[in-house]
């Protein structure tokens, strides 16, 4: 799986409809209207999510790997 920053994650889920609720210290909460979960995203420049992370987040926002 390709594995991207915190900065691109955050840019994919803005086009899905996620938007950016606040932001405590690195990372950003964001979510969705009509959906129960919020995704708490670590931004930390353009180091790379660890891959466990980045496919939890995959699967709460609904986003494939195609997508990436």
């Amino acid at each position: 799986m390709k594995t991207v920053s915190g900065k691109q994650f955050a840019k994919l889920l803005e086009r899905r409809g996620w938007v950016l609720v606040r932001v405590n210290g690195s990372h950003h909460i964001y979510a969705k209207p009509g959906e129960i979960a919020r995704i708490s995203l670590p931004v930390h420049g353009s180091t790379p999510l660890k891959l466990g992370l980045q496919h939890h987040m995959m699967k709460l926002a609904g986003i494939a790997e195609q997508d990436l």
